[in-house]
């Protein structure tokens, strides 16, 4: 069974989860909360030497007309920082509007207001994993060589 994790980057929190290709589910596992890069990157050691993962998936935000954001550049160097450290295949995945699907989520769940903060991340990690576990294409690994992967898609726009 390939297990999978996802990041949904941020400046300040990353939020992590958990799927299986064969099962092709997604599950929220935490959001590490440190600020120092060499926090944040122990702690993402001490998850993929847990979860065993075969690759990474990272959400890519963009604006919703697909322009970058000041965090594209951001998640890539993100995504690029993964691939040097741990050797792994990391994905980048279109993450337009995870945020909001995750908080749709947890007010579905009952979980409102301040309520989602702890949550709120690893919820959006796990909505990036799940674009990326129903899509038709899982596109190429990002190469040590390339600052560049195939993005996949979310909604009715996806052309992979």
């Amino acid at each position: 069974m390939s297990t999978l994790l996802a990041f949904d980057f941020g400046e300040v929190r990353i939020g992590v989860a958990v799927g299986s290709s064969e099962l092709g589910i997604a599950h929220p596992v935490e959001t590490i909360t440190a600020e120092e890069n060499d926090r944040r990157f122990a702690r993402v050691e001490q998850l993929i030497h847990e979860w065993q993962p075969s690759c990474l998936i990272v959400g890519l935000p963009s604006h919703l007309d697909g322009t970058p954001s000041d965090m594209t550049r951001l998640s890539k160097k993100f995504a690029n920082r993964l691939h040097g450290r741990f050797g792994l295949p990391v994905f980048l995945v279109d993450e337009r509007l995870s945020s909001a699907a995750a908080s749709m989520a947890l007010n579905d769940a009952g979980v409102r207001g301040r309520r989602q903060k702890p949550a709120l991340d690893q919820v959006a990690a796990m909505q990036i994993l799940q674009t990326y576990l129903d899509s038709p294409a899982t596109g190429e690994a990002l190469s040590h060589r390339s600052s560049e992967a195939p993005v996949i898609q979310s909604g009715e726009d996806r052309d992979v």
